[in-house]
């Protein structure tokens, strides 16, 4: 199983959570999953978006009251 990093993007707006998950994502190994949790509703279309462009994958999205959890794999390199 490949390691989980932990990314809290609570209270930021757009574009700031795709950002932080950008950095965090460039600083991983190949296969690094990512478990970023936000409460800006745009990163529903904004991180799958970003992960497509760039090459990585949304394993899983989950909701839990105001908060929107995202599972990304980031790409094999």
């Amino acid at each position: 199983m490949s390691e989980i990093v932990e990314l809290d993007a609570r209270r930021l707006l757009c574009p700031m959570p795709v950002i932080r998950l950008q950095d965090c994502i460039e600083k991983q190994s190949s296969a690094t999953r990512v478990r970023i949790t936000c409460t800006d509703p745009g990163t529903l279309n904004d991180i799958p978006t970003w992960c497509r462009i760039n090459g990585h994958q949304v394993l899983e999205t989950t909701q839990q009251d105001h908060q929107y959890i995202f599972l990304v794999q980031k790409d094999g390199d």
